[in-house]
């Protein structure tokens, strides 16, 4: 089971999220807060394994309470829900912890996927998101020339390509004709040889180095399938 933690200041918002979660056979929730400081103390009783984590609230905003759950808990996984406004706290919130972010209107089988993929490792981002996200940290970035490393395969390019604009595993799994545990691992794999610390960042560079036009990102355009 997913132990899960839900974390918004109004109650009609938690009351859908748990409706939705009981649905599922595989999701658990242990736990409800209306602020940030109640979401720290009931993720220090109930040992969620991910965090649904509302930004905005009264008292301590989201982004303190994903830094200081996960000091504490460094295996949580913290997915933030955000609205169209919250923008300039998203790149906070990442900087804090959170491994993924999902749009607020998002449908309800985008966000138990969310949930399964942030318990599983994976970083689950809605594409209009990502591409803001993108967008902020390619117009507040130094424009110095990137340059990919020079040790990836032809497949981690395709990958990183797939990334940049935007695509889930799964996603880049059926285009590729390759399983989300291939993915997976090649998706670690460019984390580490392009030293980025997240999803967001694989993105970004994707689009400084002109795999992806900056207009494409989020787009889930279809990449080139070079022989394996």
């Amino acid at each position: 089971m997913i132990r899960t933690l839900l974390v918004d200041d109004q109650h009609l918002v938690r009351a859908g999220l748990r409706m939705l979660c009981e649905s599922t056979t595989d999701i658990q929730i242990v736990g409800e807060a209306r602020n940030g400081a109640e979401a720290v103390r009931v993720a220090a009783a109930e040992f969620p394994d991910v965090v649904l984590m509302d930004l905005r609230m009264p008292g301590m905003p989201g982004t303190r309470a994903t830094y200081l759950i996960l000091q504490d808990r460094p295996a949580t996984r913290v997915v933030v829900l955000t609205t169209f406004d919250d923008d300039a706290h998203l790149y906070p919130a990442l900087s804090a912890g959170a491994c993924g972010f999902l749009a607020k209107d998002a449908t309800p089988g985008e966000l138990i996927a969310a949930i399964r993929q942030a318990a599983d490792g994976g970083s689950p981002f809605s594409t209009g998101v990502l591409k803001r996200l993108v967008s902020q940290a390619m117009h507040s970035q130094t424009r110095t020339e990137v340059s990919l490393p020079s040790g990836l395969t032809p497949r981690e390019l395709d990958v990183l390509s797939a990334v940049g604009r935007g695509m889930a595993n799964a996603d880049i799994a059926e285009l590729m004709h390759i399983g989300v545990t291939t993915v997976k691992t090649h998706v670690a794999s460019l984390l580490d040889k392009t030293d980025s610390s997240n999803r967001v960042q694989l993105a970004v560079l994707a689009v400084r180095t002109g795999m992806v036009p900056e207009a494409d990102v989020g787009g889930g355009s279809q990449v080139p399938d070079r022989e394996r």
